[in-house]
């Protein structure tokens, strides 16, 4: 197929919606569409929960839409969150809802898949989900052929066949080793590599997604790394903001670096190691503002424009963003978000720009011990919706005293699924390649010199609140957790 005419149907199923695009072999985004669903959400136990059947629904409403009139699609690539577990029958029917990224309910299962394997954080995948199925929930692992990422459950509804991902120079647990830990080894499928063809679009997918059946479907990967694609990634010291519900940093380094209170892990391109960190909900922390607490009918793009016109601090108010616990660096899932500083000067805007540099100094915050072990950060590209902000990229950039690109395709993780696609399907030799030619900067902001007293003052006070209100906020915690 003509490279010059056909594109790549990029599909990203996410926290809280799904995504797809059309998206040329120049990494031009032709069309986007996308479709939200609920999650069920309870702090207070650690459940998080999706029902697959709302993804795929998502999906099919995304695919209907983008194939009305467009161009030809050369293949399919999904990426999705993660890692979160699906378990499904021989059918690819889920048999319970899916554990999201979210669910804090498999610590103890990670903790014996560690000893058990010696492999530990983001190596684990899903396993110590699935195990805490297997534990738990022993009706729906009988019916259970095949534990599934998102993307991987995806490949086979659209396939049909089932395969477990790999990116370049991943370690996935072998079957053997899960064994041992107390799992049912043939529950997972054959390896196969991000971007390997795993098979056609099926008849019965094709009618449900409004598309021509025997598409190739190409192997994809978790969102983030495909957001690292997207957003241009290739050498030691480029870092990436992922946006999105959670928002994180990774740092791209020549070498495994250990640092403290973050993760240290194989990039997805040969020879790179990403070091950095996760937390919960930096991104949504905004959208709860605007949403649940001031009301659905606040335009939220008005609301950061009033922010924009706050001074930067604020006037003396910080906001911790732990509104789901939080992640790095302070681990702990019982961590509870708080204003500190509020006055009867204080309006909706001054919170409004709290929460905002919130999201950059919980950047910073990861960024500090990563910078301290030697690492250098030349650039960090933003990513996601947050990314459409000019302010808010301008305040990362004062925050983290760092330039800041903005690429033309906010929306990293599909152009980074196109990246994997165009690969899969020889428009590119290799990743390298097709991120050079399909990754394009748009915008720039350089750090404010005039910020970068206020904003260390800033930071030091964020980073000094919550180790002293965490005993109060852990009491708090016991009194029981609205649901999120």
């Amino acid at each position: 197929m003509d490279a010059e005419r056909a594109v790549i149907l990029a599909l990203d199923i996410g926290t809280s919606e799904a995504k797809g695009g059309l998206i040329t072999a120049e990494g031009q985004l032709l069309a986007t569409a996308r479709g939200g669903y609920p999650i069920d959400f309870d702090p207070a136990s650690g459940r998080s929960e999706q029902d697959p059947r709302s993804w795929w629904r998502a999906l099919a409403a995304i695919s209907q839409e983008l194939s009305v009139g467009g161009p030809a699609i050369a293949a399919i690539c999904c990426v999705g969150q993660g890692p979160t577990l699906l378990v499904v029958d021989a059918e690819g029917e889920a048999t319970r809802p899916a554990l999201t990224w979210m669910d804090t309910r498999s610590g103890d299962e990670a903790k014996a898949l560690q000893e058990a394997t010696g492999v530990s954080g983001w190596g684990l995948g899903i396993l110590p989900a699935a195990r805490w199925v297997e534990r738990n929930d022993p009706q729906a692992a009988a019916a259970t052929r095949w534990y599934l990422n998102t993307w991987e459950w995806a490949t086979l509804r659209l396939t049909g066949l089932a395969a477990r991902t790999r990116s370049p120079g991943q370690q996935l647990i072998a079957p053997d080793e899960a064994a041992a830990a107390g799992l049912v080894a043939d529950r997972l499928p054959a390896v196969v590599d991000a971007g390997s063809l795993v098979g056609r679009l099926s008849d019965s997918a094709a009618r449900e997604l409004g598309l021509p059946r025997g598409i190739p479907v190409h192997a994809g990967t978790v969102d983030s790394f495909a957001s690292f694609h997207g957003a241009g990634l290739i050498d030691p010291g480029d870092a990436i903001d992922t946006g999105g519900t959670s928002g994180g940093l990774a740092v791209y380094w020549d070498s495994a670096v250990g640092v403290p209170n973050t993760w240290v892990a194989p990039a997805p391109l040969p020879g790179r190691w990403m070091i950095g960190g996760a937390m919960t909900s930096t991104g949504k922390a905004l959208d709860w503002f605007t949403g649940d607490v001031l009301g659905d009918d606040v335009d939220a793009a008005s609301l950061i424009v009033g922010a924009a016109a706050v001074q930067p601090g604020a006037d003396g108010l910080v906001f911790l963003p732990y509104l789901a616990g939080e992640r790095s660096p302070i681990w702990d899932p019982h961590a509870r978000g708080a204003f500190v500083g509020l006055t009867l000067g204080h309006a909706a805007p001054h919170l409004a720009r709290a929460i905002m540099e919130a999201a950059a100094l919980a950047l910073r915050h990861v960024a500090t011990p990563i910078r301290a072990a030697g690492l250098r950060i030349t650039e960090l590209r933003v990513t996601g919706g947050t990314a459409n902000h000019e302010a808010w990229n301008q305040i990362k950039a004062d925050v983290l005293d760092v330039p800041v690109a903005v690429p033309e395709v906010r929306e990293a993780a599909l152009l980074g699924a196109a990246v994997i696609g165009a690969t899969g399907i020889g428009w590119y030799t290799d990743t390298i390649n097709a991120i050079r030619s399909m990754v394009r900067i748009a915008q720039r902001c350089e750090p404010n010199p005039a910020h970068r007293a206020t904003y260390d003052a800033l930071f030091d006070a964020y980073v000094a609140l919550w180790p002293a209100i965490a005993p109060t906020a852990h009491r708090l915690g016991s009194l029981g957790s609205p649901r999120g």
